[in-house]
């Protein structure tokens, strides 16, 4: 995978996501030995950031760190992507400074963009129709709790949105089933659905979230209003009504399921305090893992 772009897990093969798990397992074991890694020493990663992130900027930053390489925030205001200078532009002038560039961004044009001009390895930290390494740590958290992929299914219930499409991508090539529920007309993109058919995995679509919840081994939500969709923030929350993860849907599930959610949380809209703090919840695991995955990301594309 070296040298490759991370744009979205549907560019991975299984065998490729597997790889990228079993070293992100191996660089947590040995973090954790006091085992010092420098594949990427003398290496330096570009992140840009349209959208503020509490995770992604800390994850990535000390990751490259504990690499033995070096990272460099270019907030929104460094970078105005495509306004002062053209995204092609800013993909070719960092490609001669750093050896690997790490964008959070809003439209996933801009992630192609950057892919398609950049001669250093592009990860997309997110855009507006994927998170891919999100669904990275995911899988690992995953792994972590159930020791399989095989026969797991996750129910996802909120909005149609990126980390739906995501985890769509991931967790069908590792062989897990997923069930979205939201309101009508938040489905997740028929395109990404009907891919991920095509290739063989389970994907059912419901408006009902407790007949996604019913049995499942993985409940996960999100937050209903992205960043960047304030303006439909209101009709959004009336729509959302009945899709709470809460302790009477964690009854539905399996009674072993697990409870994800990718942060940060509104409590009482899509997930409740108590159902964030229930013995099944493996959020603030979840929320460590991105620093794993993301290593094995970093490890793999940039050494």
């Amino acid at each position: 995978m070296k040298a490759r772009h991370l744009v979205t897990l549907a560019d991975l093969t299984g065998e490729e996501i597997f790889e990228l798990l079993e070293l992100a397992k191996h660089l947590k074991r040995e973090l954790r030995a006091g085992v010092e890694h420098r594949m990427l020493c003398g290496k330096t990663l570009a992140m840009v950031f349209q959208k503020p992130s509490l995770r992604t900027r800390v994850s990535f930053e000390t990751g490259m760190w504990q690499l033995g390489g070096h990272a460099i925030y270019l907030g929104p205001d460094d970078i105005k992507l495509g306004q002062r200078e053209t995204t092609e532009d800013i993909a070719l002038n960092l490609s001669r400074y750093v050896d690997g560039i790490m964008a959070r961004v809003f439209k996933h044009e801009t992630i192609r963009e950057l892919a398609e001009h950049a001669t250093v390895p592009v990860i997309n930290g997110l855009c507006d129709t994927y998170h891919p390494c999100q669904a990275l740590a995911d899988l690992l958290t995953i792994w972590e709790k159930k020791r399989r992929y095989e026969g797991l299914t996750l129910a996802f219930i909120g909005d149609g949105n990126n980390v739906a499409h995501s985890l769509i991508n991931g967790c069908t090539k590792v062989g897990m089933t997923v069930r979205i529920a939201c309101p009508p007309g938040c489905e997740p993109s028929e395109e990404i659905v009907r891919r991920a058919r095509e290739t063989g995995g389970v994907v059912e679509i419901t408006h009902d979230p407790r007949e996604a919840a019913g049995g499942a081994d993985v409940l996960y939500t999100d937050v209903w209003v992205s960043m960047g969709q304030e303006a439909t923030a209101s009709s959004k929350r009336n729509a959302f009504d009945g899709f709470t993860i809460d302790e009477e849907v964690l009854r539905i599930a399996d009674e072993s399921a697990i409870v994800l959610h990718c942060l940060p949380a509104h409590y009482g809209e899509e997930i409740s305090y108590g159902a964030s703090r229930s013995p099944g919840s493996a959020i603030f695991d979840q929320a460590e893992n991105r620093l794993h995955a993301q290593k094995a990301v970093m490890a793999l594309l940039m050494s």
